[in-house]
């Protein structure tokens, strides 16, 4: 590999810039707690590992030759981003920590595994079906290959690195979030920040068509 250090200083940056990851793992921390930002890690990281094993396998590359093949990924992505949009502007309420308190455990139960569920697919979906990480395996990873070496041994390695620090970056976010959450538990703020994070997936969704 070519520029090891600029390749990590480079996909630092692309993992700390705000985008559909930053505000689907705000979003759920703020409203379901740590566990289920850390599960929504968990789905990016899955999708981030498929596309890895996609660029391996070279079907990255037929994708990106193939305007419809691409065009089906573009716009199914963009329609689940309008989804979680719509959805999260909509939702009436959050939960929060004094409902959770109010009910019995037995009630608490379920609810929160739905929760980390829907986190997951979230995080995994929203990667699988994003465009944007195709171009980043073919547009930018290529740049740090060196051609003399073992490609498919370099695309994994380079894609494993941006994994670790993506997951490595939206884990502090998380934390930090976290310890915020308790000064962000009023009604109006919730409120707000449900419509808000709304509005912008579905932005993110307009855009990725565009």
């Amino acid at each position: 590999m070519d520029n090891l250090l600029a390749y990590i200083i480079m996909a630092l940056m692309m993992s700390m810039l705000p985008g559909t990851d930053t505000v689907l793992i705000m979003k759920n921390t703020l409203n379901h707690g740590a566990k289920a930002g850390r599960y929504t890690i968990l789905g990016m990281a899955t999708g981030l590992t498929f596309w890895t094993i996609t660029a391996v396998l070279g079907l990255s590359v037929v994708i990106t030759q193939s305007v419809f093949l691409f065009n089906i990924i573009k716009y199914l992505g963009a329609a689940y981003l309008f989804y979680l949009g719509v959805r999260a502007f909509l939702t009436k309420s959050t939960l929060s920590l004094e409902a959770v308190q109010a009910d019995s455990p037995c009630s608490i139960v379920q609810p929160s595994h739905r929760h980390y569920k829907e986190s997951y697919l979230q995080g995994a979906i929203s990667n699988i079906l994003n465009p944007k990480t195709v171009l980043v395996y073919i547009t930018f990873m290529p740049q740090f290959i060196d051609l003399n070496g073992n490609t498919n041994q370099q695309l994994i390695e380079l894609g494993l690195i941006l994994t670790l620090i993506a997951v490595g970056w939206f884990l502090i976010l998380v934390y930090l979030l976290d310890h915020v959450r308790n000064w962000l538990k009023k009604p109006k703020f919730q409120k707000a920040f449900q419509k808000s994070t709304g509005v912008m997936l579905i932005g993110f969704g307009v855009k990725t068509v565009i």
